[in-house]
């Protein structure tokens, strides 16, 4: 079955119950976080973030956090509230949710980390923190033996069910195998109840073509810039290390670079573009395979 599709705000605010929790995903820069303030403005509740970087307190202009005045107008939860040093795991995400979900304003859930949401609605595999030690070497291993080697070394449900063209994925399925003797793939097999049934919530996703996304991405970070991110990059290069949890902010590197002579201010833009692009085709295709059913909105209706 096809999935929703609404053809303009109005027509999704129409449709939204104001009694439900509301889910919100899309790729940056889509206009996620305006649906979700016309609706809590229109229906009353509270706005939780669902992004896995605009959770550290040093990066709010570069993360395209909701401004203060936005702040000001509906409450904002689950925004800016780690530490830049401090690990956050989609798990860290799930249990900070939980009672939110249990009592107080009806939460309207918005991000572009459809991990955190795909988590929420389906569930999360109850998998036991691995060891730094255990991170480290895996880490060791795929610096020196390269991507295809590690995830030759996964098991094969794993391997099949992962995108092994990812880094990422394909870590951390080494290192639960290794840490716990289990592939990650019979974990999640073992994957308790959802917190959010899709049946318990509404849901609402922004379809994003890239023509019509790339402009806004560039004149994004154009108004990043001018609204303090080299300015925010400079307060975080006395403590900068591209190995803290927080540096996956895109733009983050390539600012602190040309602060450090590096590379010109305009060299950085235009990386930093670049892998804004890169990061929303992932994505939009992330979106496509897990959330084929969910009410789509169209592009440009946000604006």
């Amino acid at each position: 079955m096809a999935a929703t599709r609404y053809d303009s705000l109005d027509h999704a605010l129409r449709q939204i119950r104001a009694d439900l929790p509301v889910l919100i995903a899309g790729p940056t820069a889509s206009g996620k976080s305006a649906l979700a303030l016309a609706i809590a403005e229109a229906q009353g509740g509270v706005i939780v973030n669902a992004d896995a970087i605009q959770v550290f307190g040093n990066w709010r202009v570069l993360t395209a956090r909701p401004p203060v005045e936005d702040e000001a107008r509906v409450p904002h939860l689950l925004y800016g509230h780690v530490a830049a040093d401090q690990p956050y795991s989609v798990g860290d995400w799930l249990r900070a949710v939980a009672p939110l979900l249990e009592a107080g304003p009806r939460p309207i859930i918005v991000g572009g980390t459809g991990l955190y949401l795909s988590a929420l609605t389906e569930g999360l595999a109850d998998i036991p923190a691995v060891p730094p030690e255990i991170r480290a070497e895996g880490e060791a291993m795929l610096s020196t033996d390269g991507l295809a080697r590690l995830a030759g070394r996964l098991d094969a449900p794993s391997r099949a069910r992962i995108d092994t063209a990812n880094p990422a994925r394909v870590l951390r399925a080494w290192e639960v195998l290794r840490a716990t003797g289990r592939g990650i793939a019979d974990w999640q097999d073992d994957t308790p109840p959802p917190l959010l049934p899709d049946t318990a919530c509404q849901r609402v996703l922004f379809e994003a073509p890239k023509d019509w996304l790339t402009p806004r991405i560039e004149r994004r970070f154009d108004a990043m810039l001018a609204a303090g991110a080299l300015e925010e990059a400079r307060a975080n290069l006395p403590h900068w290390s591209p190995a803290l949890p927080s540096a996956k902010a895109i733009g983050a590197a390539e600012l602190i670079a040309h602060l450090e002579g590096e590379m010109t201010l305009g060299e950085a833009r235009t990386r930093a573009t670049i892998l804004t692009r890169q990061f929303a085709k992932r994505q939009r295709t992330w979106f496509r395979a897990r959330m084929r059913d969910w009410p789509v909105i169209a592009p440009g209706v946000a604006a």
